[in-house]
């Protein structure tokens, strides 16, 4: 008996030593995860006494500026990065107290106005010079922290920006538009056209406000999702793709890319169209199509695709998650960030708190990528 558990014991090290023999290139969770812990200590390094989490050479004094450009984005991204991660701004830790920090310079009323300085517009986009692409980040992240304020009186100053925020997005969407831009949003409120990588941040924060239980019509996400839909490169047949296994492009009519179809696969799911089949399709162009270092909008492109991808579940999944591993940690720095040219100069930050995100699938921590 003995000699027989034995053998048994023998076959199965010798079997778990074939399959990593086979698979020599599969990151464990354990090397994921100190990676991540090594990113949120380089995101809090980088936080000023305000709370704002920005690099330094990424500061705007001009002028007396008092928010620097991109400011209250990349903090919105940050805070973002580091919750999907596990951290909470009311942790006693130095995460939790820098998130603490971050949720107050973001709520600060002087960043959520219009041009004219009125705060009750409730848009994000003038002060930090970040227009609706961050607005609809800044929307995203008060949405997900709704209700996870260090007290009382933070939670309801973020439910109050929020709905504002939400609000304007509701209010940029009814813009008169060509009937292929209807139901999308672009760089600014008024604009009459739109693309699908402003669209989907907007999209997906109003379906993160309407899971948190806020005012946000039905009709809206509905009317957002097919803007996405008109984004997909393929021809149409009674209101469904022709052509199989295709792409999302940036703009209606556009050629698919990777980052674009990673970003309509997420922001159809969260809306929950699972087994739609511009989804289907897409999530197979991405299998043979997954991120590649030196791509355009490579952080970007692989945060939509490691959580799109994540939401397929099965061979999507467990694909995705190998390559996004493989791919960021061979090219974080010694000091636990990513630093790229992406972004148009947005810097370490944009590029950290992005690859936080693709990174932490396997933890689920936010709602909004919670199936």
């Amino acid at each position: 008996m003995i000699r027989s558990t034995l053998a048994l014991t023998t076959l199965i090290h010798l079997a778990l030593a074939l399959t990593t023999a086979a698979d020599p290139e599969r990151v464990p969770n354990e090397e994921v995860d100190e990676s991540c812990k090594r990113a949120a200590k380089f995101l809090i390094s980088q936080q000023f006494p305000n709370g704002c989490i920005q690099e330094l050479k990424r500061m705007n004094r001009r002028n007396d500026r008092q928010t620097p450009k991109q400011g209250v984005a990349m903090t919105a991204l940050a805070i973002m990065g580091l919750a999907s991660i596990g951290h909470l701004p009311g942790d006693p830790t130095d995460e939790g107290e820098a998130m603490r920090k971050a949720l107050e310079f973001v709520l600060d009323p002087r960043h959520q106005h219009n041009e004219e300085g009125s705060p009750s517009d409730g848009y994000f986009g003038t002060a930090d010079q970040s227009r609706m692409y961050g607005h609809g980040i800044i929307t995203l992240m008060l949405a997900e922290m709704l209700g996870m304020g260090v007290d009382e009186a933070m939670d309801a100053q973020i439910r109050g920006s929020c709905q504002r925020a939400i609000n304007l997005i509701l209010r940029s969407q009814n813009v008169k538009r060509q009937k292929r831009n209807q139901g999308g949003w672009r760089y600014e409120p008024g604009q009459a056209d739109a693309d699908l990588s402003v669209t989907v941040w907007q999209l997906m924060a109003l379906r993160a406000a309407k899971n948190a239980g806020l005012d946000v019509p039905t009709e809206a996400i509905a009317q957002g999702v097919q803007y996405v839909r008109n984004c997909y490169h393929s021809r149409y047949k009674d209101g469904k793709p022709i052509d199989k296994d295709r792409g999302f492009g940036y703009e209606a009519g556009g050629a698919a890319k990777f980052s674009t179809t990673a970003e309509g696969l997420l922001s159809m799911q969260v809306c929950g169209q699972y087994e739609a089949p511009e989804v289907i399709g897409a999530s197979n162009y991405l299998l043979e199509n997954g991120p590649r270092w030196g791509d355009e909008w490579f952080f970007y492109g692989t945060y939509y695709y490691a959580q799109g991808m994540a939401q397929r579940g099965g061979e999507y999944a467990s694909t995705s998650k190998q390559k996004t591993a493989l791919e960021m940690l061979k090219r974080q720095q010694r000091d636990g960030s990513w630093r790229s040219g992406e972004g148009h100069g947005a810097g370490a930050i944009y590029c950290t708190s992005l690859a936080l995100l693709s990174l932490s699938v396997h933890h689920n921590y936010l709602p909004i990528y919670q199936r």
